[in-house]
């Protein structure tokens, strides 16, 4: 909530100053009213169309060409400091650098590629081919439909570590959740085991005190700030490290919707029951995660000469197991990867798809995409909270409702509470479980992480998981998504503000 109520002030903060310079130009400069204004209108004109030549998703950058049109200043403004131009960013640089470097680490085994080419298993082709990492088929998963589930397990494994100990989180606050996650950390530390902890700045600002990565350095736990806030950095304030990632001595990895605080495990949570999930990976996928925390580790610091020290090598190997590609989103990837994997298991799906996220900001690919199928036959079924934890963010999710209703795609409100779950499951064959939430913020501007995962046995349980809480959910019919005039008119005035959300 906080975020939101800041990144509103800052859109009302640019209108006010876009008014206030066209009085000030009125007032003292009214003599060049025209001229000015023609500046405005063809340096506006010229901005858009440097966008639209260069647009890949069109109803993505819509909002920047309308407000840019509108707001000429304080849209331009906007765009340079929020956009996705990277380039002078120092860390991103560097992030760019470590992520092609230690790419060369991760290679997929020649007989799982050519199996994956000879059955057309195109969703892990599409991995394999437009990001770096690799895909396995020796691996254990275990998937948690809580997180009071969840969080004991993490612990019991965190009691193991004898070497290292990688967290990344978004959210770290200090309750009951992460005063027995940290009880273990200062015992292991101790002990001479490796722990490291990463969380996000702003994720975590109204938890954490600025000092709080210097004061776990005196338990020997050494620990990064991601992102720090700062009026000087410009765009890349703009772009948190979402990811929930904790890896121990390379044989257990922990990821899915779970930060660190209370709420997560239904202990306060004030928006009723805390739908979320983990997910526990025993196999070689966990080296995918284990790159992606030491990219940014390594990018922020440079402490690794040799990161392949902290691959723990398997001995067996079980090929019926299926197969599993733990994968990184981030804002200087080319290929937008959270989206495009999503729709391409919603253009795979043949029986059925089921999604749950908490929030639903989505672009006219993924909603053409979500219709086509329910038009095909495929029953396409969306859980979304029912008590939201951002309000004006859920009514930009409500605004999807009545054109997905009305191409076929059944909307369910949980309603015992909120969901923080993002999961997609097809056909009983596919399923991913991340960070990875259907909004603006997580497919074109976060650090992200999904793990993929095709014939998987654990596949089952996904779908208990979503039978399970069908059943607390109302499916919305004709008269619940219907809004009235005013309600519409605010919610398009909020999509054009979706990149703020």
């Amino acid at each position: 909530m906080l975020n939101a109520v800041k990144r509103i002030l800052i859109v009302a903060l640019g209108v006010i100053f876009q008014f206030g310079f066209a009085i000030l130009i009125r007032l003292f400069f009214y003599k060049y009213l025209g001229i000015i204004t023609f500046f405005y209108s063809v340096a506006s004109i010229l901005i858009v169309l440097g966008i639209l030549k260069n647009s890949t998703r069109l109803s993505n950058d819509l909002p920047w060409i309308i407000l840019i049109l509108i707001f000429p200043i304080f849209g331009t403004i906007l765009l340079i400091t929020l956009g996705r131009n990277y380039s002078k960013n120092k860390l991103l640089k560097k992030i760019f650098e470590y992520e092609d470097k230690y790419s060369k680490l991760l290679v997929t085994d020649t007989k799982i590629a050519k199996k994956i080419d000879e059955n057309n298993l195109d969703n892990i082709k599409y991995l394999l081919n437009r990001t770096n990492y690799f895909v396995s088929d020796n691996n254990d998963i275990t998937y948690y439909d809580f997180g009071e589930k969840f969080y004991p397990e993490l612990l019991k494994e965190l009691k193991k570590a004898q070497k290292f100990i990688f967290m990344e989180y978004f959210i770290i606050n200090e309750g009951k959740m992460w005063n027995g996650i940290l009880d273990i950390l200062k015992e292991k530390a101790a002990q001479g085991v490796d722990v490291r902890i990463m969380y996000d700045d702003m994720g975590s600002i109204a938890m954490l005190s600025t000092n709080y990565a210097k004061s776990l350095a005196k338990y020997n736990i050494k620990c990064i700030t991601f992102n720090k806030l700062s009026p000087f950095r410009g765009i890349f304030m703009n772009n948190r490290d979402h990811r929930k990632i904790t890896i121990i001595d390379g044989k257990v990895a922990f990821s899915g919707g779970v930060n660190l605080s209370d709420e997560y495990i239904n202990i306060h949570s004030r928006f009723g029951v805390w739908k979320d999930n983990g997910i526990k990976i025993v196999g070689e996928a966990i080296w995918n995660l284990t790159v992606m925390f030491l990219t940014l580790w390594n990018a922020n610091i440079n402490e690794d000469k040799d990161i392949t020290i902290f691959k723990y090598e398997f001995p067996s190997k079980n090929e019926s197991k299926g197969y599993v590609i733990p994968y990184g989103v981030a804002p200087l990837h080319k290929d937008l990867i959270g989206e495009d994997v999503y729709i391409n298991m919603i253009n795979s799906a043949k029986r059925y798809l089921y999604i749950m996220s908490p929030y639903l900001i989505i672009d006219t690919d993924m909603v053409n995409a979500l219709c086509r199928a329910a038009k095909r036959g495929v029953d396409v079924r969306i859980i979304v909270p029912g008590i939201p934890d951002k309000k004006i963010v859920y009514t930009q999710t409500t605004s999807f409702f009545k054109v997905l209703h009305d191409g076929g795609v059944k909307i369910y409100k949980y309603t015992k509470g909120f969901v923080h779950s993002k999961v997609f499951l097809s056909d009983d064959i596919r399923a991913v479980v991340g960070t990875i939430n259907m909004d603006y913020r997580s497919l074109y501007l976060h650090f992200e992480n999904g793990i993929y995962m095709e014939n998987v046995k654990t596949i089952k349980d996904v779908y208990k998981d979503f039978e399970s809480t069908f059943k607390d959910c109302q499916l919305l019919r004709d008269k619940d998504v219907k809004t009235g005039f005013i309600k519409s008119l605010w919610q398009a005035v909020l999509r054009l503000f979706a990149p703020l959300f």
